[in-house]
């Protein structure tokens, strides 16, 4: 791609944070569904509703460890008077050849045996002598231990009701129900259920690759000295955490120096893992501000109408922002302002929301909430941007944390919520209700 294909005409006015978000939304699409086995299909979204093949579960069985019985058989009994039943045999979960209980009969069973024929109900084996001769017992005797306590008698010490301790055909769900509605994001326990139904593959849309990369030469990792002048990457942590917690999986790319040749090829090399990537830093008007530069001649998108354009919104902190495509299969990227609160603003807003349309959810944004102003002065903010401030909300209040500025990364880690302050509004004074966006 030439220079011609960064777009630049961003640049000559103010967008609004909303024309800016709706120009992502309007281009990023979800990604083409695939079919992928239940554990990898973790975190994803499902593409088709999932019905019921056969019933849950799938024949009566029993919820406790005792014995099946008639009901007639064990009627009126007590401690006193029990009844005394001859144990036919086991009936152990799985068993397919089952015995028939007859009158004056019953058979041991095991939780999730199916129910034999001929009984109608489970008495529990503490309501029995679990055929010792005794009084009751606290449990049954493992078979291998204890062969003869599958035959001889029984004695049972209380009366049970039909069905009594059955888990019927079909109760939890039945032959033809609808199991999961298409947009149901897959957890541990939508993932039991497809298992328990059969499923053993499902089609989803993919958890987005996501690339994190940061930008700037006096960048050093974490557990590295500092040089005077140097600082050490948060961004490139925060973001790739942050669209980890969005449902990405994130790949950490580390500080790329302020050099455009050495940038440009790391981004062409990140582009084969990538439905999408995110720069932070170098978008501003600097002399050293490489990522305009750099994704002037990023792969070969010129054809197809790609490239980046480069924009000022009408917000703070997060003036500088970019968006467009790049490479040969036009991979969507947002480039981010550097400092870290402006950066990780510009994540929830804006990359936040991208994420989770190429996953194909239906609600892509933050949740928000009205809430009162708790401070102890008067919010500004300055005439014709929206501001987004850091703070903590609680019972229906927010209380501001830290101040205005965009390197204020500590009051950021105190942070749940960012507060909303109008284009219009150049002061809010404490009491006013006022618009958050809840962060977890």
């Amino acid at each position: 791609m030439s220079a011609a294909a960064t777009r630049t005409t961003g640049q000559d006015r103010l967008w609004s944070v909303d024309e800016h978000l709706e120009d992502i939304l309007t281009t990023v699409r979800p990604l083409e569904p695939i079919e992928l086995n239940l554990l990898d299909a973790q975190d994803c979204v499902l593409v088709d509703d999932v019905t019921v093949p056969l019933s849950l579960p799938p024949f009566d069985n029993s919820s406790m460890d005792g014995y099946a019985v008639r009901v007639a058989d064990v009627a009126g009994a007590s401690e006193e008077f029990p009844a005394v039943l001859t144990v036919i045999g086991d009936v152990a979960a799985g068993a397919a050849d089952l015995l028939h209980v007859g009158p004056g009969q019953a058979a041991r069973i095991m939780t999730g045996a199916p129910l034999p024929p001929g009984a109608e109900a489970v008495v529990p084996v503490e309501w029995t002598d679990g055929g010792l001769g005794g009084g009751p017992v606290s449990g049954m005797r493992a078979r291998s231990l204890a062969p003869e306590g599958a035959a001889g008698q029984v004695r049972v010490h209380r009366p049970a009701e039909a069905r009594a301790h059955v888990r019927a055909e079909g109760s939890d769900v039945r032959a033809g129900d609808l199991a999961l509605a298409a947009g149901t994001v897959l957890g541990p326990p939508q993932i039991a259920l497809l298992a328990a139904i059969g499923r053993g593959t499902v089609r989803v849309r993919p958890r987005p690759r996501v690339v994190v990369l940061s930008t700037g030469s006096e960048l050093v990792q974490p557990d590295e000295e500092l040089a005077a002048g140097q600082i050490y990457d948060s961004n490139s942590f925060a973001l790739t955490a942050a669209a980890r917690d969005a449902g990405a999986i994130a790949y950490r790319v580390g500080a790329v120096a302020d050099d455009a040749d050495t940038l440009r090829s790391t981004i062409e090399d990140q582009l084969v893992r990538a439905d999408l990537m995110v720069t932070t830093g170098g978008v501003s008007v600097g002399a050293y501000d490489v990522v305009k530069e750099a994704l002037s001649s990023v792969g070969d998108a010129e054809e197809a109408g790609g490239g980046v354009e480069f924009r000022k919104l009408a917000m703070q902190p997060g003036k500088p922002q970019g968006f467009g495509s790049i490479g040969p299969d036009h991979t969507p990227l947002l480039a981010l302002p550097g400092n870290p609160v402006s950066s990780y603003v510009s994540f929830e807003l804006f990359v936040r929301p991208a994420i989770r349309t190429l996953m194909g959810l239906p609600d892509v944004h933050r949740p928000r909430a009205r809430a009162v102003l708790k401070a102890d002065k008067a919010l500004t903010s300055p005439a014709g941007r929206r501001q987004f401030l850091r703070g903590t909300y609680a019972d229906g209040t927010v209380t501001p944390v830290g101040g205005a500025g965009s390197h204020l990364i500590a009051a950021l880690a105190q942070a749940d919520a960012l507060i909303v302050v109008p284009e219009d509004d150049t002061s809010v004074e404490p009491g006013t209700e006022v618009e958050v966006v809840l962060l977890g």
